[in-house]
């Protein structure tokens, strides 16, 4: 993608007040690079199809993936990390396997901070490209919390009652 496209790209993931004041990397031939230095913290790109799930994506290595994505400060530090190191992997020419595989030993090696409470990312823009089944997948806010604490966001198993029935 064109560096001006990608960046103007990226700007769609959230409001314009937020977007005139941050960051926005592109891709380059190593990976991110900051293309527009913000002050207010935010930090946009545009994600590719190596940021999907290991398992069970079908369109893992899909060229036309583009998702404009903004992460608010705390994910900023917190969850861009995975992005940048998932993409040095994927642009080293590593398999998927190889890719978890490194993920993987970067966490255990601690070079990816804890989840700051607070993050989330909008993906807010018309113009992204998800995956073939639903094309830009309806604008939406994305949460992040370390899967310890997903019980706080109602993520846990339903309990039944002695009669058997979930309440």
């Amino acid at each position: 993608m064109d560096r001006n496209a990608e960046i103007a790209s990226a700007r769609t993931a959230a409001p314009p007040s937020i977007a005139r004041d941050a960051t926005v990397m592109v891709l380059g031939r190593h990976g991110h690079e900051t293309a527009v230095e913000g002050t207010n913290g935010f930090v946009f790109n545009v994600d590719r199809s190596w940021m999907d799930q290991f398992e069970n994506s079908p369109e893992f290595w899909n060229p036309k993936r583009l998702g404009p994505v903004c992460y608010n400060p705390q994910a900023a530090t917190t969850v861009l990390p995975i992005t940048l190191i998932r993409t040095q992997l994927a642009l080293a020419g590593k398999s998927k396997a190889e890719m978890n595989e490194g993920m993987k030993a970067a966490i255990e090696k601690g070079e990816l901070p804890t989840l700051e409470p607070g993050g989330m990312a909008y993906m807010l823009s018309k113009q992204g490209f998800l995956n073939s089944r639903c094309a830009n997948c309806a604008p939406h806010l994305m949460f992040y919390v370390p899967v310890k604490d997903a019980h706080t966001w109602g993520a846990r198993p339903k309990e039944r009652s002695r009669s058997g029935h979930v309440p």
